[in-house]
């Protein structure tokens, strides 16, 4: 006789290993909490909880394969509509051990096991909300670019500053926030300053309080 894969086999062989892991599960899904020893509990939480994910999938392969293992189809319809939906927001642990003292007669030692059917803590029904509400609101940040870019801008008719100092479209005026001035393009140094805000133009700039860096013959004379 093979030996099982890991502790004592419960019942004379595999065989009648299987059918009593079935019984128990059946008797589980039925009466939700069901007293046995802590050998058999222990047996019986891995083998419930693995029929209890096929009735979450809900799928007629899962049903089918529940089917071949507990007859009984009104337990399994049971499981499939009433305890899937149950534990529907839990990711495992869909069965509590509990153990109650050594049985009389022969000492054995016993154990109650349960299905966890309570709703999750609210913790974890904060954080579920929270993560739906991230996804809505991620395409409406999406969506709007440009509202936050405008809500950057310090000035009328300027634009923020860009990492690689390449003007945006239209906005050619290159501002220095430190000295407050303006450098038009073509202008005396205006290739050796680097934007902290870019203007559509320099009228822009002067109503911002920019002036023009070395007075308007600086800005005019290479401008020409």
């Amino acid at each position: 006789m093979p030996t099982p894969a890991k502790g004592p086999r419960l019942g004379g062989g595999a065989a009648h290993e299987r059918l009593m892991l079935a019984n128990l599960a059946a008797a589980l899904f039925e009466h939700k909490r069901i007293t046995t020893t802590v050998t058999k509990a222990k047996r019986l939480k891995p083998y419930a909880e693995r029929l209890v994910t096929f009735a979450k999938r809900g799928d007629l392969s899962s049903r089918r394969r529940v089917l071949g293992l507990i007859s009984n189809k009104g337990i399994v319809h049971e499981l499939f509509t009433d305890i899937a939906q149950a534990v529907e927001n839990r990711d495992g642990g869909y069965t509590r051990i509990t153990k109650i003292g050594n049985r009389k007669g022969d000492n054995a030692p016993m154990a109650v096991i349960e299905l966890v059917l309570e709703p999750v803590s609210a913790k974890q029904a904060v954080v579920a909300e929270a993560t739906k509400a991230a996804e809505k609101a991620a395409p409406v940040a999406e969506e709007a670019p440009a509202e936050a870019e405008a809500a950057e801008a310090k000035y009328a008719g300027s634009k923020p500053a860009t990492d690689d100092n390449v003007a945006p479209e239209g906005f050619e005026v290159k501002g220095n926030e430190d000295s407050m001035k303006f450098h038009v393009p073509g202008s005396r140094w205006y290739d050796a300053t680097v934007a902290e805000v870019w203007f559509d133009s320099a009228e822009s700039a002067e109503a911002a309080g920019f002036a023009p860096a070395g007075g308007d013959a600086a800005q005019a004379v290479e401008a020409e």
